[in-house]
């Protein structure tokens, strides 16, 4: 008997303003959507995915694809990964700064390298052999973010570093999607343009297997979004699945995660989790996190964007 499909995305967890509610809101319900039709005509988990995360690394609103922060000397790097559970295969970019959509470099390596991970010029030349066209890095900076590392390196200058990458308030608009197919398989993907001001080369957690992604048929589908040093210490999203396989609930075991990340290392952020069962968890500790689920039965179900008390999951 087939399995009802499911999908749930995120779009960042931070402190989100009020006047950028809207934006939230409106790009994770288009990416949900997007997602969604694949899964209704019968496509993989894999195919729902992506296109999920191309819409989101489309829209200007989230940090991934075009509008990511910015490194010190002002240039986008991106990061992206793939899994599927069904297989455990799994491919990676990081560091790329030609590839307007990382997300569809990193399904070329799951299905293309026998290698997990390519970075920098490495993995832009393996995206155009595959027929992925390449970009000019200025092609991805936004005079917003021109400004928005103009503040933050006036705060740096005046000693407050760690505010710039640790706090709950400063933007974290990392995107990802979970979903599970009619086969029952699952999969996960998280993309990102990494955190303001980062030093170049830095790569964060969410292109790196296990951190801030994973999927396994036999456990669950993991994507994170938020502080990420914190979240690859303790491999977080690998974490998460290994208690789901253990005999975790989603939805309790999502919780859990985000109060272990606070309670070892003081961390802050969010995260979608799903098993092949179709049982699912959000959770997060900041003020706002940016989701979305879709299911046959709820097709509007959740993707709202809601202030909750720190530590605590979303319904």
């Amino acid at each position: 008997m087939p399995s009802q499909p499911i999908l749930l995305v995120h779009g960042g967890a931070w402190a989100i303003p009020d006047d950028m509610v809207e934006a939230h809101l409106h790009g994770v319900r288009n990416a949900a959507e997007a997602g969604w039709r694949v899964l209704e005509c019968g496509g993989s988990a894999l195919d729902a995915i992506e296109a999920a995360v191309l819409v989101m690394e489309d829209d200007e609103t989230f940090d991934a694809g075009c509008g990511s922060f910015l490194t010190r000397d002002g240039r986008v790097q991106l990061d992206a990964l793939m899994m599927d559970g069904r297989t455990l295969r799994a491919g990676g970019v990081g560091c790329v700064e030609h590839i307007r959509n990382p997300i569809l470099a990193a399904r070329k390596i799951l299905e293309e390298s026998p290698h997990v991970y390519l970075v920098a010029q490495g993995a832009e030349a393996f995206a155009q052999e595959h027929g992925i066209e390449l970009c000019s890095n200025a092609e991805l900076v936004l005079p917003r973010e021109i400004e928005r590392l103009k503040q933050a390196q006036e705060k740096e200058s005046s000693g407050e570093k760690h505010a710039i990458f640790a706090s709950p308030a400063v933007s974290h608009d990392t995107v990802g999607a979970v979903a599970r197919d009619r086969d029952g398989s699952i999969a996960a993907a998280t993309s990102t343009g990494g955190t303001l001001n980062k030093t170049p080369g830095r790569v964060g957690d969410s292109s790196l297997l296990g951190c801030g992604c994973y999927a396994d048929n036999e456990s669950a589908a993991c994507s994170t979004t938020g502080w990420g040093e914190p979240m690859m210490k303790l491999v977080l999203a690998k974490w998460a699945a290994d208690q789901v396989l253990a005999g975790g609930d989603p939805a309790r075991v999502a919780s859990d995660a985000i109060h272990y990340l606070h309670r070892r290392l003081h961390g802050h952020g969010g995260l979608i989790l799903l098993d092949a069962k179709g049982r699912f968890g959000l959770a997060h500790n900041t003020p706002r996190m940016a989701w979305a689920v879709r299911t046959a039965e709820k097709q509007d179900h959740g993707i709202k964007i809601e202030s909750t008390p720190a530590l605590q999951p979303l319904p």
